[in-house]
């Protein structure tokens, strides 16, 4: 005959957690799992604060380059030179080996944007993004069309800067040997674009100058930014409001306080 089950041995541990003359009465895995979800909004908005921070800093930097008065780069090394500077450049295109840079949209809309080798005259080669294009006729079944109205030698004026970055690892996608040219390619590497053209490139892009030809749509201040400052906070407040509502939560449905 089955021996009778204590009704004690079913009930949930109940954690002692004195607050004055209050109490938790939260199972412990209740407990565990609201401290875990205040812990990880709070993160979060952390997170989200000191990105806020991190845009600051990338705003004032593009603001004073385009302060700045626009310098031949002659040649200087530009990895020397500071964030976002002014510089015309001297060389030829070379349109024969371009790479679109996937996944980039302006306006709301899919498209790329657009590096074209350029061959300075003292023999090295800095990738211009000459801007975004969209994807034709909204597909990418088709390439879109990269001519040069100008093969010969070009005197264009820009930024220099870094090249976009992914967010996570998995975004960066090398481009393929095996295609045709242009190539397609996501968050490349200064190394992977080397690679693909088989010699050094230069360890920045030049982001060409609204108004200088052979352009296509110039956006370089969202398209450098990106999310701006004020809305990474708005969203560390959003996080941190939602870590004190489960901590609110928590409390006024677990606490119990003696008359």
């Amino acid at each position: 005959m089955p021996l009778p089950v204590s009704s004690h041995a079913s009930a949930p541990h109940v954690p002692q957690i004195e607050i004055g003359d209050c109490r938790i009465t939260a199972s412990w895995p209740m407990t565990l799992l609201a401290v875990a979800g205040v812990l990880a909004f709070a993160l979060l908005g952390r997170w989200q604060w000191h990105r806020a921070d991190e845009k600051r800093v990338l705003e004032a930097a593009y603001a004073a380059g385009g302060a700045e008065f626009a310098s031949d780069l002659g040649t200087r090394a530009v990895a020397g030179l500071p964030p976002y500077a002014q510089v015309r450049v001297r060389g030829r295109y070379d349109a024969a080996h371009q790479f679109l840079l996937d996944n980039m949209s302006h306006g709301g809309r899919a498209g790329y944007q657009v590096l074209t080798p350029l061959r300075l005259e003292d023999g090295r080669l800095l990738l211009v993004n000459r801007g975004w294009v969209p994807l034709p006729d909204g597909s990418r079944e088709h390439l879109p069309d990269l001519a040069i109205a100008d093969t010969g030698v070009v005197n264009a004026g820009g930024r220099l800067a870094t090249f976009p970055a992914a967010a996570i690892a998995a975004g960066t996608v090398a481009p393929n040997a095996a295609d045709p040219w242009p190539r397609r390619t996501s968050y490349p590497t200064p190394a992977q674009l080397a690679a693909a053209l088989g010699q050094d490139i230069e360890a920045r892009q030049l982001l060409l100058n609204e108004g200088e030809p052979n352009g296509y749509v110039r956006d370089w201040h969202d398209a450098v930014i990106g999310i701006p400052p004020q809305r990474h906070l708005a969203y560390a407040l959003q996080w941190w409001a939602l870590a004190g509502l489960v901590g609110f939560l928590f409390l006024y449905l677990n606490l119990e306080c003696r008359p």
